[in-house]
């Protein structure tokens, strides 16, 4: 009997791990799980036995997911989402310019290169601003700063981290917005449906306790972030989108290994999103 040609790859088998490979059984589909703390890869395609899968990427960490499909591409897999979608998608300057590339609104941004540049970036850019990592999830070592004092001291720590990653720094301004902002969900170039992520803390993050409502999805909610989630290169995605006081949308980011627990049970059983993530894995893996 040949091997399962679909995999899904993760470290951890959460709650959307779970719906999806309840749907592709509900499918008739043939998977196999792969746990990437135990994968390794052959640089010998010939050997590789990873060749002419389709791997779903659902590795919670960055650099373990982005390697991993590098590698797995290498030897032959097609992967959802690409090695490329998350290399510009998982790094917050990589996906600022791939969305002002493309032309659509996002926050204004500015990378320093050093915590000095930063504190002069920032004077510049005005306060308040958001400090925040290049790598990250659900909120972490995002800080807020309201003016030069308190940004010379969040600083000062940063340029005491080890990592020279963490000296080049990404700097947003802090855009003015009511107490949610809308997540979509992008799956094969359409928008499945909208949830607004309510919250009394800034950070509208479902992992820091912002609570999902429905959306009813316009089209200028779909229409941006289909944009989006094309403009870095994901099949499957989570696009952050901001609405002002003037209702004009912004794209905060775009995740392709995207959580979907909150906008689940926000929709109940009017939208399946790990149905769709299934149904599109296997239509791309025929």
């Amino acid at each position: 009997m040949p091997a399962p040609r679909l995999s899904v790859l993760a470290s951890r088998v959460r709650f959307e791990e779970k719906a999806i490979m309840t749907a592709l059984e509900r499918r008739g589909a043939s998977y196999e799980y792969l746990d990437s703390r135990e994968l390794f890869v052959s640089g010998d395609s010939e050997k590789a036995e990873h060749a002419e899968k389709c791997v779903l990427n659902r590795e919670v960490g960055y650099f373990r997911a982005l390697y991993a499909a590098s590698a797995l591409e290498a030897a032959g897999a097609s992967v959802l989402n690409s090695s490329h979608a998350t290399h510009i998608s998982g790094d917050k300057w990589h996906a600022s310019a791939a969305l002002l590339g493309a032309g659509l609104p996002t926050p204004r941004t500015t990378l320093a290169l050093t915590p000095e540049s930063a504190l002069a970036a920032l004077d510049e850019l005005g306060y308040p601003a958001v400090i925040k990592p290049l790598v990250g999830s659900w909120g972490r070592l995002v800080t807020k700063v309201p003016d030069h004092e308190t940004a010379a001291t969040v600083l000062e720590h940063v340029a005491a981290l080890p990592s020279p990653q963490a000296h080049v720094i990404y700097l947003q301004e802090l855009v003015a917005k009511a107490d949610r902002d809308i997540r979509v969900i992008v799956v094969g170039g359409r928008a499945l449906g909208g949830t607004f992520r309510r919250s009394t803390h800034w950070r509208t993050n479902v992992a820091r306790g912002a609570v999902s409502e429905p959306l009813t999805l316009g089209p200028d909610h779909a229409d941006l972030a289909v944009a989006a989630a094309a403009a870095v290169g994901t099949d499957i995605a989570g696009v952050d989108l901001m609405e002002n006081g003037d209702g004009q949308l912004t794209v905060l980011e775009v995740n392709d290994r995207v959580e979907f627990r909150g906008f689940q049970e926000a929709h109940g059983s009017r939208v399946d999103v790990a149905d769709a993530i299934a149904a599109h894995f296997i239509a791309r893996a025929e």
